[in-house]
């Protein structure tokens, strides 16, 4: 490795943990690749960068986002700040240091991010937070609005198609966000401004995609064709896979259950004999999914570890579930599982032995958590891109089972019982999840295709600083 530090990257993650954690792991990839990184972190998410983990690696700290307005939907009011207030502070840093910046890489959430790089004459690069799939529809709507001319949420039957995308998907109306949709007879100026700098990632130098080339083929050329360069690299899964490796339980968070009372507990048990639950880290259960849920584990018999989201300021005046009195208890009693309240160490989780299934919210940190895992996935998406990696996972993929579709879909206790006991058992989807999860793994080997990948990326991160 060469001791000359040949670029220096600014690393602009949208302030979620979904979306930092997994730019954080690029970078650390990157930083291992002699390339100076510094993460841009609020208050609420410097804690997620590891202190003292290599001189390359900096952060620098921006005002944490606030809501003066409380009417105003709160993503737009999260990305309206950022622009308004991070965006001066930004071209004022990079313009006085002493290492200035020779490449932008932000999220997609941030598409003035683009408007910043032209203004520092550096170019700008897309991660996306996604998958392939997703940011290829993402990408139609943003180019053809007129797809949602016949959109009607209140019909049940109302569909939106994408004819041009691989595999010719198709979505009800009501899955599609509500980022895309202005509410009829009111005008959103706010939302428009938004939309315009999602369309600014249509004009990215480049794409990086935490995903690889084996997962969405079709995908990868469809975007290349779209953006009309080849430019897009999948370097992917990018997370902490190492046997032994004690990242997987330090990344992201503390547990309200340790590391060590869950593998000692699992370590008793027979391979492929738990089921682990859990929708991530924002998604807060109705009362109704948490009472079938919770149920349904009950009537199953199966051991099992659940995860759950406690309502926080987000959710007044919403429906949140609860967790049934002596649930926990009865579960710990019998020694049939634990609940984690808040944030687990799901990667260390997933890669256990004993753990074989994984109903999930589909997001699409624990999609690829769950392939490098091997597990049969059982899908359950809320919200956001979380149905078309559903779909992906399910229709596609062939490596989950449908289970539900947010409100909309909510399984019944028996359906759900069923599902749950024959999820450990020896589905077509198993055999599926472990052909990927050695695809998932082979990828990042030396001489893997994301392993390739990445070296490209570098290469020309590299020619930047001499352009």
């Amino acid at each position: 490795m060469s001791n000359t530090v040949e670029t220096h990257l600014l690393a602009y993650p949208f302030p979620s943990s979904g979306h930092v954690i997994p730019l954080i792991d690029l970078s650390k990839i990157l930083v291992s690749h002699n390339i100076h990184v510094t993460v841009l972190v609020t208050p609420s998410t410097q804690n997620l960068v590891p202190t003292n983990y290599s001189p390359l690696l900096q952060t620098f700290l921006l005002p944490q986002p606030h809501f003066p307005n409380p009417n105003q939907n709160r993503l737009i009011s999260i990305l309206s700040f950022m622009r308004q207030h991070h965006y001066p502070i930004l071209l004022h840093w990079a313009r006085t240091h002493p290492s200035p910046p020779s490449a932008i890489i932000s999220d997609f959430f941030l598409g003035w991010a683009h408007l910043l790089a032209r203004d520092l004459h550096v170019p700008r690069l897309l991660f996306s937070p996604t998958g392939a799939s997703t940011l290829s529809i993402c990408f139609s709507l943003w180019r053809d609005i007129d797809l949602l001319q016949n959109d009607n949420t209140d019909d049940p039957d109302s569909v939106v198609s994408f004819p041009t995308l691989p595999n010719s998907p198709f979505y009800p109306s009501w899955q599609i966000t509500s980022m895309f949709k202005e509410k009829k007879g009111e005008p959103q100026p706010e939302l428009e401004i938004i939309n315009n700098d999602f369309r600014l990632n249509l004009e990215a130098w480049g794409v990086v995609f935490n995903s690889f080339l084996d997962l969405e083929p079709s995908y990868f050329d469809h975007l290349k064709k779209e953006l009309g360069h080849a430019r897009v690299w999948a370097v992917g899964p990018v997370m902490p896979t190492e046997p032994g490796s004690n990242e997987p339980e330090e990344r992201g968070g503390t547990s309200t259950i340790s590391c060590d009372l869950l593998t000692t507990w699992l370590d008793k048990l027979e391979d492929r004999s738990v089921v682990y639950v859990c929708f991530g880290s924002r998604t807060v259960l109705t009362t109704v999914q948490m009472e079938v849920l919770t149920t349904a584990l009950e009537l199953s018999g199966v051991n099992f570890i659940l995860s759950v989201t406690a309502p926080d300021e987000r959710h007044v005046d919403q429906d949140c579930g609860v967790i049934p009195s002596g649930f926990i208890e009865r579960a710990r009693g019998r020694g049939r599982g634990f609940v984690i309240e808040g944030w687990a160490p799901q990667l260390v989780i997933l890669s256990h032995r004993a753990v074989g299934s994984f109903l999930t919210h589909c997001g699409w940190n624990s999609v690829l958590e769950g392939l490098v895992s091997g597990v049969v996935m059982l899908t359950w998406p809320m919200g956001a891109d979380q149905y078309t990696n559903a779909k992906l996972l399910v229709d596609q993929l062939g490596v989950a089972v449908r289970v539900g579709e947010g409100n909309k879909k909510v399984p019944k206790i028996s359906e759900l019982v069923e599902i749950i006991k024959g999820s450990l058992g020896g589905l077509k989807e198993r055999v599926r999840a472990q052909e990927l999860r050695d695809a998932a793994l082979g990828a990042i080997q030396k001489n893997g295709s994301s392993h390739k990948q990445l070296d490209v990326l570098v290469k020309d991160l590299n020619k930047l600083k001499n352009e």
